[in-house]
């Protein structure tokens, strides 16, 4: 897989530094080199690449800038380049893969390009992952399930309670799912996988309507495609970059990501075992 990538960077010497080392690694294709933020902006729309190593500080646009334009879908990975490090918050915060600091230590420049293949393989593993769902379900019949009927007759059937079984179609038959039993739910693309009593069911639907069923007090969202179940949270782990980690009962870890850094709050007052 060659791994799209463009340079972009102020300083002549410092452009040439980071084309020397990715010349080295084979895997990488370099697309174009940019003296500034608007160059880097036209390079982005042209090339569409998989990855961009950018410098922060530049004349004119600077690097976060230069992202604050990109449109979300088009937006590559970003290795930060500076000889500042009082950047380094910031630049997490514009979830940059690694932020890299002049003069480039070459193993730390390996290192950036190691974490930069482990995102593309995990993002198409994801992608690989969300169409093989999508074909089972069709084959199989999985997932048609009763979420569309909870939603519409539920409300009335329940009595403003939450329900207790989640049923989900699989074929011709209909598994019912206690909720208590259910672990964590991660979503991938238009499917719902979720997991329960060492079994993984799959459902077609979004984690939204899947939200309105659950009780929060039990369970809460996590991250953009994960709902966890409170109870199950064994220990809370913070990572520098802003994230936390939540290892279950059993041993699985899963992110609780920035975005909702606000349920950290459910695990360190003890909500999740209430």
């Amino acid at each position: 897989m060659s791994i799209r990538t463009v340079i972009v960077d102020d300083e002549v010497l410092s452009r040439r530094g980071i084309e020397i080392r990715l010349r080295a690694a084979s895997d990488f294709e370099i697309l174009a080199q940019c003296a500034n933020g608007r160059e880097a902006l036209a390079a982005i729309q042209q090339y569409q690449p998989d990855v961009m190593f950018l410098d922060i500080q530049m004349p004119g646009v600077s690097g976060f800038e230069v992202l604050a334009q990109v449109p979300q879908q088009s937006l590559p990975l970003v290795v930060f380049i500076t000889a500042y490090d009082q950047y380094a918050i910031q630049a997490f915060e514009a979830r940059a893969i690694d932020y890299l600091l002049k003069p480039i230590d070459d193993v730390r420049f390996a290192a950036a390009l190691m974490r930069v293949r482990e995102h593309l393989r995990a993002r198409s593993a994801s992608a690989q992952r969300d169409r093989l769902l999508e074909i089972i379900a069709d084959i199989t019949g999985c997932g048609e399930l009763a979420l569309d009927e909870l939603l519409v007759h539920g409300r009335k059937a329940i009595e403003g309670r939450h329900p207790e079984v989640l049923p989900i179609r699989q074929g011709r038959e209909t598994v019912r799912v206690p909720i208590a039993s259910i672990k964590w739910v991660d979503a991938a693309g238009d499917y719902m996988c979720v997991h329960a009593s060492g079994d993984t069911h799959i459902l077609r639907g979004t984690m939204k309507e899947l939200e309105e069923i659950l009780d929060p007090k039990l369970f809460q969202r996590v991250h953009r495609s994960t709902i966890v179940n409170l109870r199950l949270v064994k220990s809370l782990r913070a990572h520098m970059n802003g994230e936390y980690f939540l290892t279950l009962e059993g041993g699985h870890e899963l992110k609780l990501s920035r975005t909702y850094r606000d349920k950290v709050e459910y695990f360190l007052s003890g909500s999740a075992g209430a």
